[in-house]
């Protein structure tokens, strides 16, 4: 009962592969390593260093290892770097999907969880995002996320595959010291490693129609989220119904001033954060229900904000100096 997991050496894939170990399934791992770390994957788990471009090694892996079903968290996730590098975004996210369920098809594999994104649904016009508001993506990262969910859809129609997408929304934490968000992107490692090197983080905007005047948004535990995962395929596996998407989201948020209060309260260092202009495109409150996926697949806010910073916080003082940087 092996599952192969793309991208199983990232931030969010290596927690996926470890959650399948715990749970007593067995996993490959096929990465590329572009921003994946070998030293997040367990000695005993394999890892195939391949991208998804690579067909034939894909479909090797598969055949080799006795792959049931995949977990496919590879691509590139940089919202808005994907607007000056649209053609990469389309290459890695919808033809190394392309790629990926060829492979499936080829070999019999029959179950997929997709990792999708929060980035389908662009701005929405509500406060509280379900999986019926209606997606309008507002990148090229965005739309790649939204044609993987319509390639499942029409594959699953023509062949039967068994599938889901699982929309994330802001991912943070972690369940293990030694693994850590290194996105030059993502608000917690930019803040915490500004931390880390002495200097002081920036808020953008905090003239915003909310009760501090910064952006709301929907924070979940990468753990958390890892679970949830896992529970998809031990669904599919027990042969029961599947929805074609959930949100994973925590229904509530939590705004830029309370995380950097919780920051500055969990690592015990005093700052005050520097003052930005707002961002143009950022919407003043985005938080998602999970109710539906608490339903069917033990989604569950298990860790508050604090359990987030304190984790986040004691992984990048593991990785020290040799942190990467952007």
């Amino acid at each position: 009962m092996t599952w192969l997991v793309t991208g199983g050496a990232g931030y969010i894939g290596a927690h996926v592969v470890r959650s399948l170990r715990e749970a007593g399934m067995s996993a490959v791992v096929l990465d590329d390593l572009s921003s994946g770390f070998s030293g997040f994957v367990s000695d005993d788990v394999p890892l195939v260093r391949a991208t998804l471009l690579d067909g034939l090694t894909v479909e090797e892996t598969l055949r080799a290892h006795d792959v049931v079903g995949v977990i496919h968290v590879a691509g590139f996730k940089y919202a808005g770097v994907s607007v000056t590098r649209p053609l990469h975004t389309y290459d890695q996210n919808v033809t190394g999907t392309v790629t990926l369920l060829r492979a499936m098809l080829n070999t019999g594999v029959d179950k997929i969880v997709f990792s999708s994104s929060a980035a389908t649904f662009g701005t929405p016009d509500t406060d509280v995002v379900t999986e019926e508001t209606p997606t309008r993506p507002e990148s090229p990262y965005g739309e790649s996320k939204l044609i993987g969910e319509w390639l499942l859809r029409d594959v699953a129609k023509a062949h039967g595959l068994t599938h889901t997408s699982l929309r994330y929304f802001n991912v943070v934490g972690s369940g293990y010291d030694d693994v850590y968000d290194a996105s030059p992107h993502n608000l917690f490692p930019i803040v915490l490693d500004t931390l880390y090197r002495g200097g002081t983080p920036k808020i953008f905007g905090d003239d915003y129609p909310t009760p501090d005047g910064t952006c709301i948004r929907d924070y979940v535990h990468v753990a958390d989220l890892a679970r949830s995962h896992v529970a998809a395929a031990e669904r599919m596996l027990r042969g029961e119904p599947i929805e074609p998407v959930y949100n994973l989201g925590s229904g509530e948020g939590s705004s830029n001033r309370e995380i950097m209060d919780t920051i500055r309260e969990v690592t015990g260092i005093d700052f005050q954060p520097e003052i930005g202009p707002r961002r143009p495109g950022d919407p003043a409150r985005i938080v998602a229900t999970g109710e539906l996926a608490a339903r069917d697949l033990d989604w569950a806010m298990r860790h508050d904000l604090r359990d987030m910073v304190a984790s986040a916080w004691a992984a990048r003082q593991r990785v020290g100096d040799s942190y990467p940087t952007a």
